[in-house]
């Protein structure tokens, strides 16, 4: 007898999805029951905090471009849902959140773990029904997968538990309800720019003089596309966060990222051009764009509505990047004056020796650079590296040069903590040959590292490579040069990461010397199963912005006046820093 959970998992197989990251609960009895009698057809990945089921879900999302799934009981299980799923929503991720609720004549009568998750997603989802029985459940499974996958954000099915179990009969159909009246697909549409567009955006990039290229997230499959268009208009390429993939950093024509933990050639380039490419991104912080009227601007994006919400737009293509740029190349015209682009360039090589600098200092405490930079080095061509958010993004962003064939993510626009662990497991799982990292911070970590016991129950050789400087760094900065303020409440209690990552059933490695980085991160690479380093580095070693602003050392000085602790060593260590990026 075929039930109506049943119906919910096998309508999910029909849709090609293999894997569901999640946490039993009674709330969910009845799906689980069948996802263990499908356990030739579909994965149930167990985790330990439903939060990190959502991560894991949009991270699969990004990295394989399927439809991620998280499963999650009713009231607290979906409610710890939520913040993973904002990170697929923020970052245009087709996610399907699965829930339980409680028995359907309950419901809204204070019974346990009545949380209405329809209501409480309803911002959330591009799609949120809730079960009415048994005859719904294959009309609102098939119209999940494909709203989630056509619309690129999170659908939401919420399921009475009583539901689950029960068996689903032909005559248990309204008169309308024709038996599998739905598609099993959705089809992606070729949408792509008229040709006309296409000579008004090509004449606007022809008339100018400094183009600049800004690659995101939408470009990451349009390498090839980006550097031919970049050596025709002999313009640099300046890569947002989740661009870092879209053309390697040892291109010639890259200059590095946008904003607070990008480069000085890139935000010197934008405060120099005349014309501005924008190609699948809609980076947030539109202080980092030219300024209104600068530049002529082009936004190639497949969502119209995201087209003109950074920068005032001339030309708006609206269609896939890849397929946009190939259809644009034949209407360029090269151009000869490479003048802007060589002293990005020039400026490039200046910029490449700095880090490394940075990244091959012998300091005690360790500099976080030195981590990063080593890291970087000894990556495989086809890496995954996932980043969690604070001053490991800065680390991240600069000192690891993406390379082709590699891949990276983090979480962009949300830009939350404690994703680094559940990205990376999501990415050993989708890609089980690929080396996968989790470079995070302990401030990020220690909110979900009991997903290190999942890498240790799936056997998966995650590599996590923590930064332990016992502070949350990013605010501690934030404090000092945003506010002018000292700073407060930011300090971490010490965790011994080693002997987490030991009674969690991962290989513990710790390095506090610079001079034994690169050997500790080579064997932990090497070791075959999970293994995680503890980095031991400088906590005042500041996350400098490509360029000080005066307000900036301004708020910096009064924090420093204000009374801040460690006055002394930060000045010190600013200043070590700024004499060296000068020499």
């Amino acid at each position: 007898m075929t039930t109506a959970a049943d119906v919910l998992i096998d309508t999910l197989c029909d849709w090609g999805v293999e894997i569901i990251f999640g946490l039993p609960g009674d709330g969910i009895n009845g799906i689980m029951e069948s996802l263990r009698k499908r356990q030739d057809k579909i994965r149930f990945v167990h985790v330990r905090h439903e939060e990190s089921a959502a991560f894991m879900a949009c991270a699969y999302a990004k990295y394989t471009g399927k439809l991620g799934v998280c499963l999650a009981t009713s009231g607290p299980g979906g409610i710890h849902l939520l913040n993973g799923l904002y990170d697929a929503k923020l970052d245009g991720q087709p996610v399907l959140a699965i829930t339980g609720a409680p028995f359907h004549d309950l419901i809204g009568c204070f019974t346990q773990q009545d949380v209405p998750l329809d209501k409480l997603f309803m911002e959330l989802c591009v799609f949120n029904e809730k079960v009415m029985g048994p005859s719904h459940v294959e009309n609102l499974a098939e119209q999940a997968c494909r709203s989630a996958l056509s619309r690129r954000g999170v659908a939401h099915i919420t399921f009475p538990n009583d539901f689950q179990d029960e068996v689903v009969l032909s005559e248990s159909r309204s008169s309308r309800n024709v038996p599998h009246h739905n598609s099993d697909e959705y089809f992606r549409s070729d949408r792509l720019p008229s040709d006309d567009e296409l000579r008004i955006a090509a004449d606007i990039l022809s008339a100018g003089e400094k183009i600049v290229i800004l690659a995101g997230r939408g470009a990451l499959h349009s390498t090839d596309e980006l550097l031919s268009i970049a050596e025709l208009l002999s313009a640099p390429i300046v890569k947002p966060l989740l661009g870092k993939g879209a053309v390697p950093d040892d291109s010639i024509y890259c200059i590095g990222g946008i904003g607070l933990l990008g480069s000085r050639p890139a935000q010197e380039a934008i405060e120099e051009c005349d014309t501005l490419l924008m190609v699948g991104t809609s980076f947030p912080y539109i202080e980092f764009y030219p300024k209104p009227g600068q530049a002529r601007a082009i936004q190639i994006d497949t969502d119209p509505e995201r087209i003109g919400s950074r920068y005032p737009v001339h030309c708006g293509l609206v269609g896939d990047s890849q397929r946009t740029l190939s259809r644009l190349l034949p209407y360029l015209r090269k151009k000869n004056d490479k003048r802007f682009l060589e002293k990005a360039q020039e400026s490039m090589v200046e910029w490449w020796s700095l880090m490394k600098e940075q990244g091959t200092q012998y300091s005690h405490p360790m500099k976080p650079q030195v981590v990063a930079w080593e890291l970087g080095k000894q990556l495989k061509s086809d890496a995954v590296v996932s980043c969690d958010s604070g001053t490991i993004t800065t680390w991240y962003a600069r000192h690891i040069p993406a390379k082709r064939g590699q891949m990276f993510s983090l979480s962009g626009n949300l830009a939350t903590m404690a994703c680094g662990l559940p990205y990376a497991i999501a990415a050993q799982i989708a890609y089980p040959t690929r080396q996968s990292i989790a470079f995070v911070g302990d401030g990020g970590l220690s909110m979900l590292m009991a997903e290190l016991s999942t890498c240790a129950k799936y056997k998966l050789p995650v590599k996590v490579i923590v930064l332990k400087n016992n502070t949350l760094g990013q605010i501690k900065w934030e404090q000092m040069v945003f506010l002018g303020n000292p700073e407060f409440g930011c300090d971490l209690e010490p965790i011994d990461f080693v002997a987490v990552a030991n009674a969690c059933g991962v290989n513990g490695f710790r390095v506090e010397d610079s001079r034994d980085c690169g050997s500790v991160i080579e064997q932990a690479l090497a070791y075959p199963g999970p293994a995680l380093i503890e980095a031991v580095v400088d906590p005042l070693e500041p996350p400098m912005p490509p360029k000080i602003k005066p307000g900036q050392a301004i708020k910096f000085a009064e924090s420093l006046v204000k009374g801040e602790e460690n006055r002394g060593k930060i000045v010190l260590t600013v200043t070590q820093d700024k004499v060296r990026e000068l020499i």
